[in-house]
């Protein structure tokens, strides 16, 4: 009977060395996590929604920007405002074309977000009344290597149709 009690707590011995080896690497190791950053275009009262589908020639446009940060350490952001069309939306790798119209700009620490009112205006004299626009809002990271800012492959649209402002 002896031989048995020593083998099963042999045995036992054994498992938790094994469990607690397991268990102190699976609390050491380094968190395996991907690295990014993100944005969100809210309505005016910073919710999802109620988006304006008709704006005026000459008019602030009030909507919320949504930044989030997951790049493992604090971070200067930038969105640019722009108009544009279906045929000059940015993609993944460059921005628009379109020239800028104003800029935000944020610093979030890793993990933060930010959720922001904003006024785009609608530009008169570009010939845009009676067009559907694209309301183009690019994120762009400061890079301090580069000195300079970098387009981050994210962006996010909203088409509206612009009417001539009515005369007060």
């Amino acid at each position: 009977m002896d031989v048995l009690d020593d083998e099963v707590f042999a045995v036992l011995i054994a498992l938790t060395i094994i469990a607690s080896v397991v268990g102190i690497t699976q609390v050491l190791r380094p968190e395996a996590t991907e690295a990014f950053v993100a944005i969100g275009l809210l309505d005016s009262e910073c919710r999802v929604g109620e988006y304006p589908k008709e704006v005026f020639e000459g008019e602030y446009v009030k909507l919320c920007i949504f930044l989030y940060n997951h790049l493992g350490r604090p971070q200067l952001m930038r969105v640019d405002y722009k108009l544009g069309s279906r045929d000059t939306l940015p993609t993944n790798t460059s921005g628009s074309p379109e020239e800028v119209i104003t800029s935000f700009k944020f610093l979030l620490s890793h993990g933060g977000n930010v959720t922001k009112p904003i006024s785009a205006l609608i530009p008169t004299g570009r010939g845009l009344v009676g067009k559907e626009v694209a309301m183009i809002f690019e994120l762009w990271l400061y890079d301090e290597d580069l000195d300079g800012w970098v387009y981050s492959g994210r962006w996010v649209h909203l088409y509206v149709n612009v009417r001539e402002a009515p005369i007060p």
